[in-house]
């Protein structure tokens, strides 16, 4: 349930409150208007919990697509530790949860930091390089290996030898880059744990530090996929 929704259904919940406390007369019988009012207080009280936790504490995120898999698969439902990112910075390896550039929507991406600031990154045979170490990546199939060549260098994302074009991908401007070959300050590399099927990164850039929303820590539904993540 979204923070919308669940704000909708407490406003109707109030409104019904509100009815049986300036018009009794609307539940003629005592009896049940007091087992009204205590079921409707109850309900509210933990509604208002509910809404404080979705938006300071932790968000559930329903996957919508394959781009994650195997990690996390379609309709997965899991948590995401919204405190952890305002007082530490999201770090390599962390599966996060973030607000996509403004030309793909609304709706909250998830995806696997790949290359934090300072970091080098190549991408090349399938195979990942960060800081000039190979990446192990247990969580991905040989199948779903990167078939595209990446690296940053000259102030830029190069994809299949051919840099981003900074007017349809976040790339900024070389006067924030600290080096011409590694990930500039505040931003952040990240990447579909199906690299070939993946709105990510390798297509749209950098991610701004200020975009993400929380770290992804538990899928709990549907019940046979229940797993701590990372």
């Amino acid at each position: 349930m979204s923070p919308v929704v669940l704000g909708a259904i407490l406003a109707i919940l109030a409104v019904a409150r509100v009815v049986i406390w300036v018009a009794p007369a609307a539940v003629p019988d005592e009896k049940q208007r007091g087992v009204l009012r205590e079921y409707l207080d109850a309900f509210l009280i933990a509604g208002v919990a509910a809404l404080f936790l979705m938006h300071f504490v932790v968000r559930t995120f329903w996957i919508p697509s394959g781009s994650m898999e195997p990690t996390l698969k379609i309709h997965d439902v899991l948590l995401a530790n919204e405190i952890q990112y305002r007082f530490q910075d999201p770090r390599d390896g962390q599966i996060a949860v973030f607000e996509p550039p403004a030309e793909l929507g609304t709706t909250d991406f998830i995806k696997r930091v790949m290359a934090a600031p300072g970091d080098t990154i190549r991408i090349h045979n399938g195979t990942v390089y960060r800081n000039g170490k190979r990446l192990a990546e247990p969580y991905i199939p040989a199948t779903q290996r990167p078939d595209y060549e990446l690296e940053i260098k000259n102030y830029d994302i190069v994809v299949d030898g051919i840099p981003l074009d900074p007017s349809r991908a976040i790339i900024p401007p070389r006067s924030q880059w600290q080096a011409p070959d590694r990930v500039p300050k505040d931003y952040y590399l990240m990447l579909g744990d199906n690299r070939n099927d993946s709105n990510d990164g390798h297509i749209w850039g950098f991610l701004p530090r200020s975009h993400f929303v929380g770290h992804a820590f538990l899928v709990f539904w549907p019940p046979r996929d229940v797993k701590i993540l990372r």
